[in-house]
């Protein structure tokens, strides 16, 4: 195994996402079309290697290449597309850029059709995916049939690691059993006595789901928190997301007049963040963490503050945060990462896949120095100072997974 090249924040963390979201939750609305795609790509050999660290040969240094960057609808994934809008800013026609529906459970073909019409366009050579939700392994396939030598790098994948690890060249998650171990002790720390855990069967059936909720119960009992289970609708589900939205809000005061307000409040759900986070500050309990840890998910439209012009602005909206905690009388019982994961898994994405189709990487994909150094530096570009921790996936024979990297930061609590 690889030596890890990072400075370790959190001694005690093992090692994730937070695929906890797995994807953004369905609503009903249509994919945007991939950008800039034409017709088919001539056919090419099938790419036969499986390998768990797919290192497929980079493409020839050039400048004549583009990026294409798959992310969610605004409705759903809006720090995604935020990103990938910015990026486009940054190096306009090199990238293209194409959404995934969010009705994803029921439209894996056009999640596989949307990525066969960016990857037909030949100049595209890399394409990077966040949130990497289900159907991105079988997108990835058919690519494959006529794109053997396209890179992917996916984060916060909603699949688990044993069918995407094999697809993708390289994966970038959220160190979900790792957030487990950590979470109990920052609630503690925050006062919290009990947590409730909300999630839904299909996200229990996710491996590193399941990993961090078994961590969660073994840390909750060592720091005195009594861990409570919550079933919630699943958003995909007859209700949808609106639903569970719904029950989120009429369930929380219940919680707490149960449990009192010493209560911590955790989600697997992306869509379910904004009713708790909003009803968490209207009845004064805790909330240590997101599914996808960052300043900016759902804290905005939760408590309503204004993000015009500083769509990308960490320092902004930790401002903001910090003067709604003080508003609220919150002090000490909210926090979050100072680094937003998902946005930093598509910068780091993108400059990463720009130097390796530059020739940084002698002809291979995967060089782990170059693209831990790469995260680093994307995270202080965000967060000056920022110390970002990167561990191979290890899975349940205990193999390291060396093309997929969970990633942990360190909490930012608010006073």
């Amino acid at each position: 195994m690889k030596k890890r090249l990072l400075s370790l924040t959190l001694a005690t963390v093992m090692a994730i996402s937070m695929a906890g979201c797995r994807g953004a939750e369905p609503a009903a609305t249509t994919a945007a079309p991939a950008a800039d795609a034409t017709t088919a790509a001539e056919a090419a050999d099938t790419k036969a290697e499986e390998g768990d660290s797919a290192e497929t040969d980079a493409a020839e240094p050039a400048g004549d290449f583009k990026i294409g960057i798959i992310t969610g609808t605004a409705s759903q994934g809006d720090e995604e597309i935020t990103q990938a809008n910015k990026m486009k800013e940054k190096y306009g026609d090199l990238i293209v850029t194409s959404t995934y529906p969010d009705n994803f459970t029921t439209e894996t073909e056009t999640v596989i059709s949307n990525t066969v019409a960016m990857a037909s366009d030949p100049a595209v050579k890399a394409i990077i995916w966040c949130q990497a939700i289900p159907g991105t392994a079988a997108a990835i396939d058919k690519v494959r049939e006529t794109r053997p030598d396209m890179i992917f790098i996916v984060g916060t994948p909603g699949e688990d690691p044993g069918v995407i690890n094999p697809k993708a060249d390289i994966v970038l998650q959220v160190d979900e059993p790792g957030c487990g171990i950590v979470i109990p002790p920052q609630a503690a720390k925050q006062g919290a006595k009990t947590m409730i855990h909300y999630s839904f069967p299909r996200h229990m059936s996710y491996a590193l789901i399941v990993a961090r909720h078994e961590n969660l119960k073994k840390y909750c009992a060592e720091n005195g928190i009594e861990l409570v289970d919550v079933t919630a609708p699943d958003p995909t589900g007859d209700s949808g997301i609106t639903g569970a939205q719904q029950f989120i809000l009429e369930d929380v005061p219940r919680q707490i007049e149960k449990y009192g307000k010493d209560t911590v409040f955790f989600t697997t759900n992306c869509g379910m963040q904004e009713p708790l986070i909003r009803s968490v500050f209207e009845n004064g309990a805790i909330y240590s963490l997101q599914c996808c840890p960052s300043p900016f998910h759902a804290f905005p439209a939760a408590l309503n503050i204004d993000m015009a012009g500083h769509e990308a602005d960490v320092d902004y909206m930790m401002e903001q945060l910090q003067a709604k905690v003080t508003e609220a009388d919150m002090g000490g019982r909210v926090s979050t990462w100072g680094v937003p994961c998902n946005m930093l898994f598509i910068s780091a994405g993108v400059e990463y896949a720009k130097k390796v189709l530059e020739g940084e990487t002698d002809g291979v994909v995967l060089d782990e120095e170059l693209l831990r150094s790469t995260v680093q530096d994307c995270a202080e570009e965000f967060t000056p100072g920022a110390q970002m921790t990167l561990d191979y996936y290890v899975d349940d024979d205990g193999n390291a997974k060396e093309n997929h990297f969970l990633v942990m930061s360190d909490f930012v609590t608010f006073e």
